[in-house]
């Protein structure tokens, strides 16, 4: 970004200590939907569920007879609906006593401690190690909310797209290295006399430690803005908590822009969500990826993402946010038919996964920095909320979309081409969502403030 007074650009470390432990903390946090949700906790439980099971092959748990391999599954639908319900509901409070900061700490601590427990989970520990992941991916959940609810804070508008790209890739990097850490550690687990499982269980714990540290380090760097509005007991709390989510629900409706904004990011992002989840799964069974292989596509996203978030965050300062937003959904698109069609080889599949690290850092960063300029002060958390389950409330359908297509045609080509729908949707969305407009409805000017022209000419908008 430009220095006003000097029109040199101002570092990251130029725009304060904030910053730095703001960008630091997902460099810790990161790591749990990489290394714990993507790679490590899927087989772990489903092995221990396997040695749970009955004679028959059947897992016995709470009164429902299933398969071993569909537990997992089961607790990731669980948990995303955990979230649904209850993610808004935290940034409710968070804005309506003013404890973001605490409210963080304790999403810190739980998540990390959830994680680092996962090492004690033994052969037989079914609920447990449901339990604790439940509690772990709930943490995350409300560790991602109030983690973005402080980007306002920390930074004026015209410096968002580059703190919150920073911010991904940061993230990205440290659950590219922690990864990177763990597979070594996992290559070499039998030299050190030690079960898969047992490996399994200290990469997790790793996972938590490396969360807490790190994102310890950067959330010492952020500062409370005030107390409590109000000093009430618990019960009240919960009550004034789901009143400020029905009044921010009532409240979208005097903003159309963001409203409009908000729908179309529920259905772009699902589709980026869903080609991220099936991707290592399209790999396997269309182009006969093996394991290792799959590992090596997971760490290119990692590191590649890096990449993406810095070319989006200086795409988006000569062309604007919307359209690098729109440039990354047109990529989504081009990625969609490159996989019905010219993908074929193993060099195919690694240049599909490189392509699409390019743009998932871009788009989600620049996103979040768009969506943190449409949102009325002082309740950045609860608007936040919403982002987030506008993010995690339909993840379960684009992977139905892509499962019924599937099943009809047999074919993971034309299921990969049928997602195409998500990124032309949210393209045509996102064209008619006016950025400035959005930004004026939520920080109307005051009486004896700057010209709207002048809040209007924010740049990278």
């Amino acid at each position: 970004m430009q220095n006003a007074a000097t029109g040199e650009r101002t570092s990251i470390r130029g725009l304060g200590r904030e910053v730095q432990g703001w960008t630091l903390y997902d460099f810790g946090a990161a790591s749990f939907p990489t290394s714990v949700v993507t790679v490590f906790f899927g087989p772990f439980i489903t092995g221990i569920a396997h040695s749970a099971a009955a004679d028959g092959g059947v897992l016995h748990m709470l009164g429902m007879a299933m398969h071993p391999g569909a537990y997992y599954p089961y607790l990731i639908s669980i948990s995303v609906f955990m979230q649904i319900c209850l993610l808004p509901l935290i940034g409710a409070l968070a804005d309506y006593t003013r404890m973001k900061k605490a409210l963080l700490t304790t999403s810190l601590l739980g998540g990390s401690a959830s994680v680092l427990l996962m090492m004690l989970v033994g052969d037989g520990d079914v609920l447990l190690g449901g339990s604790l992941f439940l509690s772990a991916n709930l943490f995350f959940g409300a560790s991602d909310v109030l983690y973005n609810a402080f980007l306002p804070d920390i930074c004026a508008p015209e410096h968002r797209n580059r703190v919150s790209s920073t911010g991904w890739g940061l993230g990205y990097l440290g659950g590219g290295i922690l990864l990177l850490l763990q597979y070594v550690f996992f290559g070499n687990a039998a030299a050190l006399g030690l079960e898969e499982q047992e490996a399994a269980g200290i990469a997790l714990a790793s996972c938590g430690a490396w969360w807490l540290i790190f994102g310890g380090i950067g959330l010492s760097q952020l500062r409370s803005r005030s107390t409590a509005r109000v000093r009430t007991d618990r019960g009240l709390l919960i009550t004034a908590g789901f009143r400020e989510l029905r009044g921010t629900l009532r409240s979208l409706q005097r903003f159309p822009q963001t409203l409009l904004f908000l729908v179309a990011f529920l259905l772009y992002s699902d589709g980026i969500q869903t080609v991220t989840s099936i991707s290592t799964q399209f790999g396997q069974e269309e182009v006969g990826l093996s394991m290792e292989d799959l590992a090596e596509v997971i760490l290119i996203v990692q590191f590649v993402g890096v990449l993406g978030a810095w070319l989006f965050e200086r795409l988006a300062r000569r062309i604007g946010t919307k359209r690098s937003i729109l440039v990354s959904l047109s990529v989504y698109i081009l990625i969609t038919l490159y996989a019905y069609g010219p993908l074929q080889s193993k060099t195919d599949f690694y240049i599909m996964a490189a392509a699409t690290a390019l743009v998932l850092v871009g788009s989600q960063a620049l996103s979040r920095a768009a969506f943190s300029r449409m949102i009325p002060a002082g309740r950045e958390a609860e608007y936040f909320g919403i982002y987030e389950i506008s993010e995690r409330g339909t993840s379960w359908l684009g992977p139905l979309f892509f499962g019924l297509a599937l099943q009809y045609t047999g074919s993971y080509r034309i299921a990969v081409l049928a997602l195409a729908v998500y990124f032309v949707a949210g393209f045509i969305l996102l064209l008619l969502v006016k950025f400035h407009r959005a930004e004026a409805e939520a920080h109307p000017p005051e009486p004896d403030s700057p010209s709207s022209a002048d809040i209007l000419s924010v740049p990278g908008a």
